[in-house]
C-alpha cells in the first residue's frame, strides 16, 4: 500500500509480562510517539507486571503477514484456547 494514503503505522511491541516474553502488533497514528503510547498502555493494563522491551516499526513482511492473519502470535494463550493451527481453523 502506498505510504501516501496510510494514516497509521504498524508497530511491533515486545514486552515482558510476569517475566514472560510477549509480542503485539499495533496500529498507531502516524507521527505519534509509539514508545510513550505503548508504555502508558502497558502501565494502564498491567501495572508493574509488564515491562516494555522494544517498540519498532514492523517490516513490510511482518506487516503483510500480520494483516493476512498468518502471524503465529504467542504460542501459549492464557485463556486455554488452542492455537489456530491446532484448532483446525
Amino acid at each position: 500500500m502506498s505510504e501516501f494514503f496510510k494514516t497509521s503505522t504498524t508497530w511491533v511491541v515486545d514486552f515482558r509480562y510476569d517475566g514472560h516474553p510477549r509480542r503485539w502488533f499495533r496500529l498507531l497514528p502516524t507521527g505519534k510517539d509509539a514508545h510513550a503510547l505503548m508504555s502508558e498502555q502497558l502501565r494502564t493494563l498491567y501495572g508493574e507486571r509488564a515491562a516494555l522491551v522494544d517498540v519498532r516499526r514492523a517490516t513490510t513482511n511482518e506487516e503483510d503477514t500480520w494483516l493476512r492473519g498468518e502471524s503465529q502470535g504467542n504460542a501459549c494463550c492464557p485463556t486455554g484456547k488452542p492455537r489456530r493451527d491446532e484448532a483446525g481453523s
